[in-house]
Order: structure tokens, then sequence, then C-alpha cells
């Protein structure tokens, strides 16, 4: 193959490989963010649920907080858990899917190659 350029066909798989690689590549990026976002969700809840009802709790709403009921703001909390742990899940599926359909597109793309390989 010295010398030829790439066949088209191989191009296009090529480029399909790499957008495939990049929608994984952010999806992982999304669970990272995800999960210290869980994590720091998980702290606040363990830490509101230490206090008392009738203490002074404050949630930072921007730059700013803003005093609250403990109660109400743990319940927002919890609700928060319990979507980011929905999307987590859903994160999860898209990964595996992506990353199936990823290593169908690489073997399908080596086999492709193979026969000019061979020379």
């Amino acid at each position: 193959m010295e010398g030829s350029e790439i066949p088209p066909q191989i191009q296009e798989k090529l480029a399909r490989l790499q957008q495939m690689q990049q929608s994984y590549d952010a999806v992982l990026l999304q669970k990272q963010q995800l999960d210290v976002e869980l994590s720091e969700t998980d702290s606040a809840i363990s830490e509101l649920e230490k206090s008392t009802a009738g203490e002074v709790v404050y949630k930072q709403v921007g730059r700013v907080l803003i005093k609250g009921e403990r109660d109400a703001i743990l319940n927002e909390l919890k609700e928060k858990k319990e979507l980011l742990t929905l999307r987590q899940s859903s994160l999860a599926k898209q990964e595996i899917r992506l990353k199936e359909r990823l290593n169908e597109a690489q073997t399908q793309l080596r086999e492709s190659l193979g026969p000019q390989t061979n020379a």
C-alpha cells in the first residue's frame, strides 16, 4: 500500500471510528463529573443528617449562601441524588453500548485493512 492513498471506504470507517471514540470519551468525562457531583451530594446529605431539625442551615445558590430549612434542603439533596443516580445508570449503559460499537468498528477496520497489509 506504499505510495497509494487510503481508499475512501477505509477513510469513512476511520472517520466513524474517530467520531465514536470522541463520543465515548465525552461519556466518560460526563461520568467522571457526575461521580464528583454525586460524592459531593452524598457528603452534604451526610452532614445534614448529623444536624438537628432546629439548626440554621445554608445552601449555596451560585456564589450566595441562602438560609433555609434543614428538612427542605435535605429533601432537595435526596431528590438531587436520585436524579444523579438515574443519570449515572443511563451513562453507564451508554458507555457499554458505545464501547461495544467502538470494538465492532475497530474489528471492521482491521478486517478492511487485513488484505492490503499482506503485501
